[in-house]
């Protein structure tokens, strides 16, 4: 299967373990086999719009940071380190999309909505879910016919539920660099409008008493720079530019320090079973009282 296009020059990637397809760079492209960078979105008008997966974390990343898991420092955990957790009280609300990675399993609905945590892991994602902030929903490439393992994952900035969680003004290109930022520990804000496909950065995060390297590199020829096909094409564009940059941010992550021993419960992801209604209603009851 061909790698994607447009990759960064470097130096050759580290070997993949043995049960992984031959890559270039930790992870296949979607539409070398059918699949795509957009998401699919439920009841859009026009129907049909999806959202970019515009941050994928690399098939050569620490293989413990690719379990779906918040023990032993596994992918939870490393979301965790740089300021995102899971859903308000493990519940999800109904705005479910899937995504077609191009791996043979087809369109599946994401795995996880993961959203930024106000700085409490354990009952920010409420905060989030009530006032908006930064999000994401994420997918793992392990279908039979590219299992590279690599995690896709739909970034955006959100407004507060009373605004239907619509996506703010270059929401979706700014909640990509907010998220790099986080996770490679920058004492700036990145610069959305300078990006280019040799933007880099690095840096270390820390939960747990597990401690994380991760490099971001920006690549095109993944996505479009385009506002086709875009949820939200009218509202986040900026000054007549288009609602999405092109760029897909990289993330190869590395374990640099670990706990002695397993750390957190393991993590699992619940379908919703209260009311999203009563639930928005209990977060808005406890973020007040926070």
């Amino acid at each position: 299967m061909a790698a994607a296009k447009g990759p960064p020059t470097g130096p050759p990637a580290p070997a993949l373990p043995p049960h992984k397809r031959s890559t270039n760079y930790g992870y296949y492209d979607p539409m070398d086999a059918g699949g795509s960078m957009l998401t699919q979105v439920q009841d859009t008008y026009p129907s049909g719009l999806g959202e970019p997966m515009n941050v994928i974390i690399s098939a050569y990343s620490d293989s413990r940071v690719l379990q779906n898991t918040l023990a032993n420092g596994g992918l939870i955990n490393y979301f965790q380190s740089f300021g995102f957790s899971t859903e308000c009280l493990g519940q999800s609300d109904d705005s479910v999309q899937t995504a077609n990675l191009g791996d043979g399993s087809g369109y599946l609905n994401q795995t996880a909505v993961i959203r930024w945590d106000y700085g409490d892991a354990n009952l920010g994602t409420c905060q989030e879910t009530v006032e908006g902030g930064n999000h994401f929903r994420y997918w793992v490439q392990n279908g039979p016919s590219a299992d590279s393992g690599a995690i896709f994952m739909a970034t955006s900035y959100e407004m507060p539920i009373a605004e239907q969680h619509n996506i703010i003004v270059n929401g979706y290109n700014l909640g990509r660099d907010w998220l790099v930022g986080n996770a490679t520990s920058q004492s700036t804000i990145l610069p959305t409008a300078n990006m280019t496909n040799t933007s880099t950065y690095s840096g270390q995060t820390s939960f747990n008493s597990f401690t994380y390297a991760t490099t971001a590199t920006y690549v095109s020829g993944l996505l479009q720079n385009t506002s086709d096909g875009i949820n939200h094409y009218q509202s986040v564009p900026v000054n007549g530019q288009n609602a999405i940059d092109g760029l897909v941010a990289v993330l190869t992550v590395k374990m640099v320090q670990q706990a002695g021993s397993s750390s957190g419960a393991e993590w699992t992801y619940h379908p919703k079973g209260l009311s999203w209604t009563l639930l928005a209603m209990a977060c808005t009851i406890l973020v007040s009282l926070l």
